[in-house]
């Protein structure tokens, strides 16, 4: 989710150094838009519209608080909603913010800097 800015809604998980996308793992034969719709839920509070969700693509990179390990994700984005501009973190949720993905940070999960980011600025 962008907001009128272009700038991206990100999150840090308690324990956590990096920012990355709200989302999570699937349940087991969940669709990839129903778990972005359950995660995004739960980690803000926010109900998003699952017919309004936009495929940016699947890629696979260096996960960012796991050494040594890789994430796929199929990541979406949905349109800006009101409600997300007061969004408050929830479960493992420690902090969010909203990231221009355009200025290059050091605390940005791989996933964004090295595939997201790129996909939504060449738009």
């Amino acid at each position: 989710m962008r907001n009128e800015q272009g700038r991206v809604l990100n999150v840090r998980k308690r324990g956590t150094d990096s920012l990355m996308l709200p989302g999570g793992k699937h349940e087991p034969g969940e669709d990839p838009r129903d778990t972005a719709v359950r995660e995004f839920s739960e980690e803000l509070g926010i109900d998003l519209d699952v017919t309004r969700l936009r495929d940016l693509g699947v890629f696979q990179a260096t996960a960012a608080n796991e050494p040594g390990h890789i994430v796929e994700a199929t990541v979406f984005e949905h349109p800006f909603l009101a409600a997300a501009a007061s969004a408050s973190p929830r479960a493992e949720i420690e902090y969010l913010e909203w990231v221009d993905p355009s200025i290059d940070r050091d605390d940005m999960a791989p996933l964004n800097t090295d595939y997201v980011f790129p996909v939504l600025l060449a738009e």
